[in-house]
């Protein structure tokens, strides 16, 4: 993030699947939806009332598009971290035109409500190369060993 930008979490669901869409240089991009809903709890009546939805239109660019595109559907429940980007434009009219939107640096499954299984897409690394894989007692590069923690 550059200096100036302004950070922004958002927590809502997907209003409809994510679009997956590739620039003319292969740049793979995701467009989709946040609505974060605000609830309040009526203590009087003891009922959930449901607050004015805000809509935040997203973009995520590259990898982060595609697994966008390969794992979030409409109603998934996520939370998302990006930055807020301006687009202004001109209609066939002459008319001038902007809008906001979040540009996505990272995104993921809320848990609050649902369990989600995590399919690492990484490429193998040998255990003497991964921090994370070794012991006190050396790597961890049999299966079955514990783990150091």
């Amino acid at each position: 993030m550059s200096f100036g930008e302004t950070p922004i979490t958002v927590i809502g669901n997907l209003t409809a699947d994510p679009e997956l869409r590739f620039t003319p240089s292969g740049a793979a991009l995701a467009k989709f939806t946040i609505a974060a809903t605000p609830r309040t709890y009526d203590k009087d009546s003891g009922k959930w009332t449901d607050g004015t939805a805000t809509f935040f239109r997203c973009a995520a660019w590259r990898q982060l598009a595609e697994h966008v595109a390969d794992s979030l559907t409409k109603g998934s429940r996520v939370v998302a971290f990006g930055r807020i980007r301006q687009h202004n434009w001109q209609t066939p009219e002459g008319e001038n035109r902007s809008m906001l939107a979040l540009e996505i640096d990272e995104i993921g499954a809320s848990l609050r409500f649902t369990t989600v299984a995590i399919a690492a897409k990484r490429p193998a690394t040998p255990a003497s190369d991964d921090a994370w894989g070794a012991t006190a007692d050396g790597p961890a590069a049999k299966s079955g060993d514990e783990p150091p923690f």
